[in-house]
């Protein structure tokens, strides 16, 4: 078990960790972009080869906490002139074998920006795969990986007062809503993950962290939040012997019930206006598509949108979780497991497993006005963030508005969407028109004449029914009918960010 962090010895090594300069720009610059896209796809050796024989404190850190390979004692103490050796074995995070001391842990920096600025934070987690080389076990606490980032990217940026992070783990989320609220209230099953959310508080100075151990929503009972997030461990893994369950990604329920979980559970601990946002997988069985079951979950209480953006098979979803626990295709245990996991698909009548994005918000009041339920396959996660924000904010403005409301609104194109006009050879008018989005979740959707000409004319100047109504006249047809026609693909255009309040 790691032992309980000591706040001291965490200082010592964060002015160890500074003094160094260890930070990710910098590591990249040691041992070159090529060799760190590498490190992020567990493959070490081009990082340690570019590495060599160097001793300076960044290389040897780099070596032990960044890599995972043993380093000389004399060079760690060097490296450490705090913490020193001995400190950091006291924090669990070494072990000192001589003359040789070997890493217990991944200690890596993780850089990123939002609105409140840029930001470098440690991370401590558990040795991965490739310093472990082999299968990890059980009680694993992964570091920051592919599906932490992509939550971090989705979260509002809107501030409030408290959060829940549900399943912290190694504590990224956790950080990352202290940033926006006073307090976070940080829960999982695992010891060993809360240890390691409080190490990585202490070792980047970050206070009004507060973690519970529990499962689900049993800690927080009665206690509501501004901001919920979740990476929940949403791996569908068959409960049968031989089947290793990693705390980490495995809830112990069949199936998707873990997510169902979620989903139906977190809105008894959501704050009026609070929102929740979590990843999940969801199965697709015989007559029953994936985000059907999700609407289910969902009920008609909260508002939601729900983002699916990708489905594999059960074959394709069996071997991408075997190899995630370091089980090596073509040998006996890989097909043992192919088979329990497609045998364990099979039983439910599974056709597909479906991956995305869930956002949950209890109304102010009155009845919910959002329910999306959507598949989208493009778009660059980095901006996720802002942009569902500005969507969300544009739907609750427009939900208070009746159509004439909305056609007294002056809009304006996003400045990221541009046109394509497609024609047939020989032909003058366009047999397609299309509105791309460069930005976002990088929409293209198929528009008429009609609705083209209104988003062209959105600069922030004439009100939506002023212009409708010359379009009518310029195409001549009725007024009154295109704005019948008109005015709801508005609202949907509003909602995905095609076009904004000129005043927002």
């Amino acid at each position: 078990m790691l032992p309980e962090p000591d706040p001291q010895l965490c200082q010592a090594l964060a002015d160890d960790l500074r003094e160094a300069g260890y930070a990710s720009a910098a590591l990249r610059d040691v041992w070159g972009a090529q060799a760190d896209d590498a490190v992020a796809r567990g493959l070490r050796r081009p990082a340690q080869r570019a590495l060599g024989e160097r001793t300076d404190a960044l290389a040897v850190l780099g070596r032990l906490w960044g890599l995972g390979f043993a380093v000389d004692r004399a060079d760690a103490e060097t490296a450490l002139p705090s913490l020193g050796v001995d400190g950091a074995a006291a924090l669990g995070l070494v072990r000192a074998e001589g003359d040789e001391v070997a890493p217990a842990v991944l200690v890596r920096p993780q850089a990123f920006a939002d609105d409140e600025g840029e930001v470098e934070w440690w991370i401590a987690s558990d040795l991965d795969e490739a310093a472990l080389e082999g299968p990890l076990p059980e009680d694993h606490v992964l570091g920051v990986g592919g599906a932490s980032q992509t939550l971090a990217r989705l979260q509002l940026t809107r501030r409030g007062g408290t959060a829940l992070d549900l399943g912290t783990g190694c504590g990224i989320q956790a950080l990352r809503l202290r940033r926006l609220v006073d307090h976070v209230v940080a829960t999982d099953i695992s010891e060993r993950a809360l240890r390691f959310t409080r190490l990585n508080a202490l070792l980047n100075g970050v206070d009004g962290i507060e973690t519970r151990r529990g499962s689900l929503f049993e800690p927080v009972a009665g206690e509501t939040f501004d901001r919920v997030a979740s990476n929940p461990p949403f791996v569908i893994t068959p409960r049968v012997e031989g089947v290793p369950s990693y705390e980490y990604r495995d809830g112990g329920m069949e199936g998707d019930a873990l997510v169902a979980a979620v989903i139906t559970g977190v809105g008894e601990n959501l704050s009026p206006g609070g929102v929740a946002q979590s990843l999940g997988n969801w199965e697709y069985r015989w007559g029953q598509t994936g985000l059907d079951r999700v609407r289910g979950w969902v009920g008609s209480e909260m508002d939601a949108w729900v983002i699916e953006r990708e489905v594999l098979d059960p074959l394709a979803y069996a071997e991408l979780w075997v190899r995630d626990g370091g089980t090596v295709p073509g040998t006996p245990a890989y097909a043992a497991l192919i088979d329990a996991w497609l045998d364990d698909f099979a039983r439910r009548g599974v056709t597909g497993v479906g991956f995305g994005y869930v956002l949950l918000r209890r109304p102010l009041a009155g009845a919910p006005t959002l329910a999306r339920y959507e598949r989208v396959a493009g778009g660059g996660e980095a901006a996720f963030g802002p942009h569902l924000a500005a969507c969300l904010a544009a739907h609750d403005r427009a939900a208070l508005m009746d159509d004439d409301d909305l056609a007294s609104a002056v809009l304006k194109v996003s400045p990221d969407v541009t046109e394509a006009r497609h024609h047939r050879p020989g032909e003058e008018d366009p047999s397609v028109i299309e509105l791309r989005q460069g930005g976002g979740f990088a929409r293209t959707i198929e528009v008429d004449p009609a609705l083209a000409a209104l988003v062209g004319a959105c600069d922030g100047d004439l009100a939506v029914g002023v212009l409708v109504d010359a379009i009518a006249q310029l195409l001549e047809v009725d007024a009154v009918e295109l704005r019948a026609d008109v005015l709801p693909r508005v609202r949907e255009l509003l909602v995905t960010g095609f076009v904004s309040f000129a005043d927002a």
